[in-house]
């Protein structure tokens, strides 16, 4: 009786210190990423340099918060140049969840420009922690620990070359009709001509999946280039009120110009990566995915679409193509406009149709084939809620969208699908972070 009662005790004893008080749920965390989606659009940053300010956050909160899980595993030593984490005492308690979300926040915060946005959401959201009744000693010492992991995330972050890029070359225009140049309204320069140069997190470099080159430039009315262009011009021109719809609704542009007469105000919208960060919120909500795993979807998710981006940008500043507005309001139909305004930056291949594949591929790893959702991300924006019977379905949508608002041609849509695909892949392929 007394070795029976002994063992119990030391079961009792033993859970406490290696089960974690969890004060936050899963919707705390879809809480702070929706809230970092709001600083990321609020501060205007460029599909690619947002797809950096989620994965890192996104990385931070789960090596947080797979403590709470012996199933999943260490991102250290997979990605590109991320040592081995601060481990926690195993012989102390600790919120694991609470960690990650300090870590998430501390590094949302450092990495956009409205840290105000970040920390008042933090303070409202800690402080219902305690009103949880959590002890002081579990919040403090949880707290310490997800800002050690932060610390480590951020020192890494550090490296992967981004402040270096801020000096770099910009995009320098030419008199080549076949390269890529400003488009009207705003005609805004190239953005992140460099982005080739950041660290990548799973693909071995930025040239690992260089896709098919598009067509060869060509005015000849009979050549393949010529109708690919002229197959933009009808499309748009002959749109109906679906595919308008469609294009719409993927449009993400951060920063739309909108001219009236001489007046010219901006539109801020969600970027590509973050459609994407909203569907994987609404993946674990409908499967009431815990905090972990919720945790996991992020960074797998956000991964995908990081190196989708460095994949993307390495292949259009190599083939610099210029925009079908250009080509065919010189060379077709001055009064033609798209049907979305032309992003600053050159057309092959279309990021949407590269990003979206590869977080495709991330969520079905996770959630699997045929997982039908209603995509209500654009509702805040205006757009009614889209249903797609999978993630593919959704990233293939996603992709014909470009053409259907007239900024892509075809090949940027077909091969960016492709190489989306082998980035998505490689990704999931290469990742251990499940035990079997």
């Amino acid at each position: 009786m007394r070795k029976l009662l002994f063992g119990l005790l030391t079961l009792i004893l033993f859970s406490c210190n290696q089960t974690n008080d969890h004060t936050a749920d899963a919707t705390t965390l879809h809480q702070s990423v929706k809230k970092l989606s709001d600083v990321i659009v609020y501060d205007i940053f460029s599909p690619p340099v947002a797809s950096r300010v989620y994965v890192y956050p996104a990385i931070a909160a789960y090596e947080a918060a797979r403590h709470s899980d012996s199933t999943y595993l260490s991102l250290a030593g997979q990605l590109k140049g991320l040592n081995p984490f601060p481990q926690p005492n195993q012989n102390e308690e600790y919120a694991y969840d609470v960690a990650a979300l300090h870590a998430f926040i501390k590094i949302g915060t450092f990495l956009t420009f409205s840290e105000n946005r970040m920390e008042e959401h933090r303070t409202v959201l800690f402080d219902k922690i305690k009103e949880g009744g959590i002890s002081n000693a579990v919040l403090t010492r949880s707290i310490e620990f997800g800002e050690l992991t932060a610390d480590h995330v951020l020192e890494w972050a550090d490296k992967d070359n981004y402040k270096q890029t801020r000096s770099f070359p910009k995009y320098s225009i030419t008199n080549d009709n076949s390269m890529w140049k400003p488009t009207p309204p705003g005609y805004g320069e190239g953005i992140e001509p460099s982005w080739n140069k950041i660290r990548p997190f799973v693909i071995d470099s930025a040239t690992q999946f260089v896709p098919l080159p598009p067509t060869e430039f060509s005015l000849d009315k009979n050549s393949q280039f010529y109708k690919e262009t002229m197959e933009v011009y009808e499309v748009v021109k002959n749109a109906d009120a679906e595919k308008t719809e469609i294009a719409s609704f993927w449009d993400c542009n951060p920063f739309a110009l909108n001219v009236t007469g001489h007046v010219m105000h901006a539109t801020k919208k969600i970027s590509p990566g973050g459609h994407w960060i909203g569907i994987t919120r609404i993946a674990c909500e409908k499967t009431n995915s815990d905090f972990v795993k919720s945790a996991y979807s992020y960074a797998l998710t956000s991964i995908a679409l990081a190196d989708g981006f460095i994949s993307c940008w390495d292949e259009k500043y190599r083939s610099k193509l210029v925009r079908p507005e250009t080509v065919i309001n010189e060379n077709i139909d001055p009064d033609w406009v798209p049907v979305l305004q032309t992003p600053p930056f050159p057309e092959h291949t279309s990021g949407h149709s590269v990003i979206s594949r590869a977080a495709a591929i991330a969520l079905t790893s996770i959630f699997g084939d045929n997982f039908e959702y209603e995509d209500d991300v654009e509702l805040e924006y205006g757009l009614p809620v889209r249903k797609f019977n999978s993630f593919i379905h959704a990233s293939e949508e996603a992709a014909i969208s470009r053409l259907y608002g007239g900024i892509h041609y075809r090949p940027a849509i077909d091969y960016g699908v492709s190489q989306g695909e082998e980035v998505g892949n490689f990704v999931i392929n290469n990742l251990s972070l499940i035990k079997n």
